[in-house]
């Protein structure tokens, strides 16, 4: 019998630090994404191609609300990319951060050295979603 008590006992501690280490876990930060994927126009040069990622990747240096910003060139074996060659990530907190980035004078000056290059773009936004595989 007292075997028995001390197990339950244990799993009854057991439970309770789950439950206390589950209170205690702060719920996913969500962040919202804005994703620009590019396809420059025939005969654009590495070189013009490489001006482009430069100054992109400078808006977060000049633009507050950008929390994060990555990019890469297409590698895909697929075949799906249909042409768009590079894609941008940035981050914001916030819609209002987002909504003060497309107006900001940094990003409207390089949207002015982007269009006279850019055949195509795709700009997609969306709030980070993250499922958890523990049940």
């Amino acid at each position: 019998m007292k075997l028995l008590v001390t197990c339950a006992a244990v799993v009854i501690a057991l439970g309770m630090q789950t439950e206390v280490g589950r209170a205690a876990e702060k719920p996913p930060v969500r962040k919202l994404r804005h994703v620009v994927c590019v396809k420059f126009k025939d005969g654009v040069s590495k070189a013009q191609s490489d001006r482009i990622i430069v100054a992109f990747a400078a808006l977060p240096s000049k633009i507050p609300q950008i929390r994060e910003f990555e990019f890469g060139a297409n590698n895909s074996p697929e075949g799906l990319n249909k042409g768009f060659t590079h894609c941008f990530i940035l981050t914001f907190d916030t819609e209002k951060d987002r909504d003060a980035y497309l107006p900001h004078a940094s990003h409207q000056e390089f949207v002015k050295i982007i269009k006279p290059v850019l055949d195509e773009v795709l700009v997609i936004d969306y709030w980070q979603e993250t499922k958890s595989s523990s049940p």
